[in-house]
């Protein structure tokens, strides 16, 4: 085991799997030989040379339609989009042509791609380097959708990605590129090494998508959280002295519906936390679901804190970012009504 940055386990996994398979390939803009602009693929491309990790030109679509073309020939593309904000020219690659493929084909070809992207805000990105778009493509029969919120989750759901024979878009939250953030902005940054979750085996291991994780059992209300906000959650309830059980999701596509059922059957009520716009945000779908699987398990209303429905605003971030303020809110909210 290894002390690693949600960076460093993220290259790891890359490097783990170009090693054990010679069919992955690592490209996108600035990959290569600068090693992204998060440093996620820094050294790579001197291990594996320029044919196997490369960079590619700003063309999003063309990089998405290059690696659909090489998965459905057997190779398994890890393509990197720079900003999650960037990744709408690709959509139509992703939706219309990766998504459907197995389908189209009667299963003859397949699309084993792995799609990594910085989301979310919280690093004064403005609004076109802070998007949180993973609703969209939960939205998408054929895709499935992962967000980590560890370094040890990172390593082993992108290994589990990229050993997927279905395209997964995977969403990394860059605010804990570097360490977990609790939403307390104006406190000292805390680095991952303190944190347990950042001892990760150097070699290979998997999650399995699909699976979601308990980080603090609890008895009186449910937090659905993913990415950033777990942390969030986390700190929200130590601080209003609540006795929640926080669930990160880690794969919201497909999403561990077994483990939310269970734990809201105990509890009886549900706060739901994501950064994204409220409107027909992911927090919307988990409503629903929980109001469907648990109605008559329900001791008060569904409550949810997100983003705002407006671009994310530069000269307000920690107004529109889900802090403890709003999280305390409404954990006090459900436990009152």
């Amino acid at each position: 085991m290894v002390a690693m940055n949600m960076i460093q386990a993220l290259r790891s996994a890359m490097d783990v799997m170009l090693e054990r398979n010679p069919d992955v390939l690592v490209f996108g803009e600035d990959v290569g030989f600068f090693g992204g602009v998060f440093r996620c693929t820094e050294g790579l491309q001197a291990k594996y040379g320029k044919r196997r990790v490369f960079d590619t030109p700003i063309a999003e679509a063309g990089i998405l339609a290059t690696a659909v073309g090489m998965g459905a020939y057997g190779l398994r593309p890890v393509v990197e989009i720079q900003f999650a904000d960037y990744i709408y020219p690709a959509t139509d690659q992703l939706v219309s042509e990766a998504a459907r493929l197995r389908y189209r084909s009667a299963g003859d070809f397949t699309a084993p791609i792995t799609v990594r992207s910085p989301y979310g805000g919280g690093i004064f990105g403005g609004q076109t380097h802070s998007q949180s778009p993973e609703a969209i493509f939960t939205h998408v029969a054929g895709l499935k959708t992962v967000i980590p919120s560890t370094p040890y989750d990172a390593k082993g759901l992108l290994i589990a990605a990229i050993e997927d024979d279905d395209p997964v878009i995977f969403f990394e939250p860059k605010r804990i590129y570097n360490g977990p953030f609790d939403g307390h902005h104006d406190r000292p940054v805390t680095p991952w090494a303190k944190h347990p979750a950042s001892e990760v085996p150097e070699g290979y291991y998997r999650i399995d998508l699909g699976k979601a994780a308990i980080v603090r059992p609890g008895e009186a209300v449910t937090v659905l959280a993913y990415g950033t906000m777990v942390h969030v959650a986390l700190a929200s309830a130590e601080e209003a002295g609540i006795d929640a059980e926080v669930i990160d999701l880690r794969t919201l596509n497909p999403l561990d519906i077994e483990m939310i059922v269970t734990s809201v059957k105990k509890t009886g009520r549900c706060v739901i936390v994501h950064e994204a716009t409220r409107t027909s945000g992911f927090g919307g779908e988990l409503s629903a679901l929980v109001q469907e699987y648990c109605f008559h398990h329900l001791e008060a209303p569904i409550v949810r804190v997100t983003g705002w429905d407006t671009p994310y605003p530069h000269a307000f971030e920690w107004e529109y970012f889900p802090g403890p303020k709003r999280v305390i809110e409404a954990l006090r909210q459900t436990m009152e009504a």
